[in-house]
């Protein structure tokens, strides 16, 4: 089977384009490196060819509101248009849990934008929502440091790890096209100041974590249980301390 990998060399993208390969399929790792632009459309018609499955692993280069809803919009119609003139037959995106809830946010605005456009599109298609990933804790415990205090939201977050989400990407690309939506979290449910102060003390990092009734994330209003499944949920294999202790020295 032929597949291409819109955002192919990132963080989830060369993990999926590997796990594929290593099962023999043709993978395309597509990125503006490799001469394919959502954005331009460059090099995408032919990149279409013969392709069966697209994973659109992609993210916007800024975070701001306009910017980043653009990004998804265009990079949206152009890659879906190229899909439906060469007969792609399975359409996989990553999304966010809670993306519909957090619609304060002008990121999950814009991802929501991006799922719309997918659904309308015509294109057979799955999206998988995850929850956060291990990875990201270092950047939100970063974003709310205030000197030596760390103010995390005192809500409820189930994260999982990039390898694991990879590993459901993966498999949903080699399925009948689901036509809704799966949502993939980690195996565990913290609360966030809990996990952020354990990821802290494992790097040994001298911050301390301070639990804010005020619930936000990046600067967005949300409830308790905005970043966690309303559901059932694929749970992935890999829990917090392991995932911890693979980490490399002063990560």
């Amino acid at each position: 089977m032929k597949i291409v990998v819109i955002g192919g060399s990132g963080l989830i993208g060369s993990k999926v384009v590997a796990k594929l390969r290593q099962l023999g399929h043709q993978v395309i790792a597509a990125s503006p490196a490799t001469g394919i632009n959502t954005i331009t459309g460059e090099g995408l018609a032919e990149a279409m060819t013969d392709t069966d499955v697209v994973v659109d692993l992609a993210n916007s280069p800024s975070f701001e509101d306009k910017a980043v809803l653009e990004f998804f919009q265009t990079a949206g119609s152009n890659l879906l248009a190229a899909e439906i003139n060469a007969g792609v037959k399975h359409h996989v995106a990553l999304s966010i849990v809670g993306v519909d809830l957090m619609q304060d946010s002008g990121y999950m605005r814009a991802k929501l934008v991006q799922e719309d456009l997918i659904r309308k599109s015509g294109v057979p298609y799955t999206i998988v929502r995850s929850t956060q990933f291990f990875e990201f804790i270092g950047g939100i415990a970063q974003v709310a440091t205030d000197g030596e205090l760390v103010h995390i939201s005192n809500v409820k977050f189930q994260p999982i790890a990039a390898e694991n989400v990879a590993g459901f990407v993966a498999e949903a690309a080699l399925q009948t096209p689901a036509n809704g939506i799966i949502e993939i979290a980690g195996p565990e449910r913290f609360n966030m100041p809990e996990l952020v102060h354990r990821y802290l003390k494992g790097l040994n990092d001298p911050r301390k974590v301070v639990p804010n009734t005020d619930a936000r994330y990046y600067g967005a209003q949300i409830t308790e249980t905005s970043l966690v499944p309303a559901g059932a949920a694929r749970l992935g294999s890999v829990n917090f301390e392991t995932w911890l202790a693979a980490q490399p020295a002063g990560a």
